[in-house]
């Protein structure tokens, strides 16, 4: 085991985000202005922790938010599509409020239940799985300190799985932040949470 810390970055702010818009794996909006400047004051402070690997999700909110770290640090990000947000099935591309006048109370069930999926989706369970082996690859191939930017429900799902905690237990993670990140450190073998939607100084 190499591995000895992994930084989970959120992408910036999108037109969808801003518009409370249920993204998933849509890859139609782009940063805001917003979401641009977010990434900018992000990218010293996680090249502070020096890197050895950033691998980013396909999709382009992530991609461009990765590359400004990677100019940073003088990594080109590698792309994983397995680091993609969590595909939304019927609910990509609709705001909030209209997922909660077409299916009541479901928002809550997902954010509450990690084996439970939109109609058409993928489960949160599915999604860290996914996600991790990209992990324990990283581990394989010798790096240090990686970066992987990705997506706040990836995230959300991700952390608690590398912890070892049980599923019932994963909801007690929250939502994370437009450019914010989480950070877990392993000792003696086992990985802690040492931050948790952690974002820049402003």
């Amino acid at each position: 085991m190499s591995l000895d810390r992994v930084v989970l970055w959120r992408h910036g702010e999108t037109d969808y985000n801003a518009a409370l818009r249920m993204q998933g794996q849509s890859d139609e909006s782009l940063l805001t202005e917003v979401g641009v400047g977010q990434a900018q004051r992000a990218a010293p402070v996680l090249a502070a922790l020096r890197p050895d690997a950033l691998v980013t999700s396909d999709l382009s909110r992530a991609a461009i938010t990765a590359r400004v770290l990677g100019k940073h640090i003088g990594l080109e990000p590698d792309v994983d599509k397995r680091l993609r947000e969590t595909h939304l099935g019927k609910w990509q591309g609709l705001t909030r409020a209209e997922v909660d006048a077409h299916w009541p109370g479901d928002r809550a069930v997902w954010r509450d239940t990690p084996d439970w999926s939109p109609p058409g989706g993928e489960t949160r369970l599915e999604v860290a799985a996914r996600a991790g082996q990209i992990v324990d690859e990283l581990d394989a191939a010798g790096h240090r300190s990686a970066v992987l930017c990705t997506h706040g429900g990836l995230i959300s799902g991700l952390t608690p799985l590398m912890l070892g905690l049980p599923p019932p237990a994963w909801p007690l993670f929250g939502g994370i932040s437009n450019c914010h990140w989480t950070v877990l450190r392993r000792k003696r073998g086992s990985w802690r949470l040492e931050s948790y939607n952690t974002a820049a100084p402003v």
